[in-house]
């Protein structure tokens, strides 16, 4: 009798590049990509009219960070 009962789950990292989680990843990274952009486009619309005492815009965009990865259910995401 085994007295481990625990399931092992495989590593979400351990997937392996073959071509349909190739085309399954790309997906998700645009997915992910267009969320990013959509909920960025409406912060900055949100506080468009906010302004310093100067007139400048409170609020701008200061370009982009490295990118990062992102683990979902396929592994790790770029």
């Amino acid at each position: 009798m085994r007295e481990n009962t625990i399931a092992q789950l495989p590593d979400p990292s351990g997937f392996g590049s073959d071509a349909f989680t190739d085309v399954i990843r790309e997906g998700a990274r645009k997915l992910i990509e267009q969320a990013i952009q959509a909920e960025l486009a409406a912060l900055m619309a949100a506080f468009s009219k906010d302004t310093l005492e100067d007139g400048r815009a409170r609020l701008v965009r200061h370009g982009h960070l490295p990118e990062r990865e992102v683990m979902t259910g396929i592994g790790p995401v770029p």
